[in-house]
This record gives C-alpha cells, structure tokens and sequence, in this order.
C-alpha cells in the first residue's frame, strides 16, 4: 500500500521530513476494523511526533480519518464491510497516511451522511478532545436551562477551537467568549457560534469584565496556556476550572490554590494507551457528533484541501499548523 513516512525528526523544510514509501498491508487484529482511508486531516499532534520523536525505523502519522470497511476482525462489532466510518485512531499505531488502517473499532462511528469524506475528515480527532474537556472534565450540563457558566475559549479558531465552541454554544446554556486576533479569526469564531469574542493581543480581564457577563467559570486553553495562565488566574471565579491541551515547558499552578481552582490537562488518546474500559465511550461520542452534523446542528471546520494524500502536500499542511496563522483544519484527500 501506498504511505507516507518519517524516519527522523526533522525540520518540515528538510527534503526527507516526510516520504512517500510503500509499505506492507496492515495486519488487523480481532477488535479491529480494515479502513481504505479516504481522507485525512492533520493535527498539531503529528507535528509534534515529527519534530521530537525518533521512530523505531519508520512510522506513519495521522490521526483524522475517514474512510471505507474493507474486513471486520473477528471481535469486532457494529460494523459491515462498505461502511463509511471516521475516527482518530491511537497514537501508539500506525496512522492514517497510509491507503490502508487498522484501527479499534470501539474508537469508530459511521461518518456523517450529510457531509464529504473531505467535510468529515476534519473533525473527529478535535471533537474527541472538545468533547471530552467540556462534558467529561468540566462536566457542563446539557441544556439551555439558565446555569451561570461563562466559558472562555483561548486559541477558539484553531482546530479544537473551532467545534469546541460549536459543541459549548449549541448543546449547553454556557455564555462562549472565544479570543482571536486576526480579522479573519475573529469572524471565523463568530462563525462557529461565539457569543464574543475578544482581542489575545490585550489584557483579557478589562474585555471580559465590559461585556457584562459575570465571572469566568471555565477556561479551555488550547494553546500557549503558560503565557496566559496569570490572566487565566486572575479571571476564573472562586472553583473555577482551566483545562488545557497544549505541552507547555512548565507550569507552576501554585496562584491556583487561593481561589481552589481545578486544572484539567486533556489528551484524548489516553483511553486507547490505557486500554480503559470505557474506550467505547469515544465511538459513542462521535456517532453523537455525526447525529448532530447530519441535524444541522454542527459544521465543518474545514478551511482548505491541499490535494491528495502525499508526501508533498503533508509537508505543506505541516508548514501551515508550525506558522500558526491556520484556522479551523486542512485536509488531503485521496491518493491521487
């Protein structure tokens, strides 16, 4: 099968930061569903492992796909061959860049039927984590019965951003200021469903405190989370909540303990590392997105397709997450 590698950290601009190769089908194991990948979308998970992980010979990235049913593993359940299906895999197996995965099918849900591979392939991954952070760590409830809760959104036009402010906005009763600075980022958070949104550049708290909506009760910081916790601090309400997705160098959380703040530091492939019991949980939540897409109620977030699934588009995908200047999620499609 066709794949893209890498065999070494590298800087995305080096000739072989990435490298189309062929490769070995994959080999499924009984839980597991065969998956002709479709599409992909790329993370700044994939960036990170590029960059500081050495692999053991050679590894495949990706952890956006969808795709079609080719073999069911003998435990596998809920599935047929032909179906369409989306997911992002386990960070501790060979990705998505590649014609051919194999991949739990307790992480798995049948796609949107509403939208494109193409559409669909740019939210699994950031919906697991979205989701995750707003009803699995701060435990929002759902319902638009009145609660209080203002949830403020750092980082709100990236990919998680992006659904993770559709997700607050749509299912909960939450008050959703996203931050963002650009013109384009600024409309594009108001797109998803912002309620508002101020500037990141400024001192946060004089913004928050003219909107008149009370005292943030949940921050998702998902990125540079250590530039901005003393805001951070300063603007949570007594028992508050931070959650963050970001991998910052250090983060002295001591300022916290005055107001009995809880910190949440979210990854969503612990459930797969771990082989917890209640890894279904994440095939369940994304049939529940795709439910919510197919009702109109959620969108993509993607912003562009760079073309098919090779080395040369990925490095350019690569290059767009490490500038910092993308919104909502790129997306290849197809092996040419």
């Amino acid at each position: 099968m066709r794949a893209v590698i890498y065999n070494q950290p590298l800087s995305i601009d080096h000739p072989e930061a990435l490298l189309d190769a062929e490769l070995p089908d994959p080999t499924i194991r009984p839980a597991d569903l065969l998956v002709r990948v479709e599409a992909v979308s790329v993370n700044p998970v994939d960036v990170k492992i590029r960059r500081r992980v050495t692999p053991d010979g050679q590894r495949v990235l990706g952890w956006d796909a969808v795709g079609i049913v080719e073999a069911v593993g003998a435990a596998a359940r809920g599935f047929e061959v032909g179906e369409r299906v989306w997911y992002a895999g386990a960070i501790d197996r060979p990705g998505s860049n590649a014609e051919l995965q194999a991949v739990d099918a307790r992480l798995v849900a049948r796609a949107p039927s509403s939208l494109s591979a193409e559409e669909a392939a740019a939210l699994p991954l950031t919906s697991i984590t979205a989701w995750e952070i707003l009803f699995e760590r701060f435990r929002l409830p759902v319902g638009k019965a009145a609660t209080g809760d203002v949830l403020l959104v750092s980082g709100a036009a990236g990919g998680v951003g992006s659904i993770l402010v559709q997700l607050a906005s749509t299912l909960t009763a939450a008050t959703v200021i996203a931050t963002a600075g650009r013109p384009e980022s600024v409309e594009w958070a108001r797109r998803m469903g912002a309620h508002h949104v101020v500037d990141y550049r400024k001192p946060l708290a004089p913004q928050i405190e003219a909107l008149g909506v009370g005292a943030v009760t949940h921050v998702a910081s998902l990125t540079h989370t250590d530039s901005y916790l003393a805001q951070f601090t300063e603007l949570l309400a007594p028992f508050g909540h931070l959650a963050l997705i970001d991998d910052p160098p250090s983060l002295d959380i001591v300022p916290l303990k005055r107001r009995s703040l809880s910190v949440h530091w979210e990854l969503m492939f612990t459930r797969s590392l771990y082989q917890t019991d209640d890894m279904g949980a994440q095939g369940a939540l994304l049939a529940e997105v795709a439910a919510l897409v197919d009702a109109g109620l959620i969108r993509t977030t993607l912003t562009q397709d760079l073309g098919p699934i090779d080395a040369e588009h990925l490095k350019q995908a690569h290059a767009l997450l490490e500038s910092g200047k993308s919104r909502g999620k790129t997306v290849l499609v197809g092996f040419g």
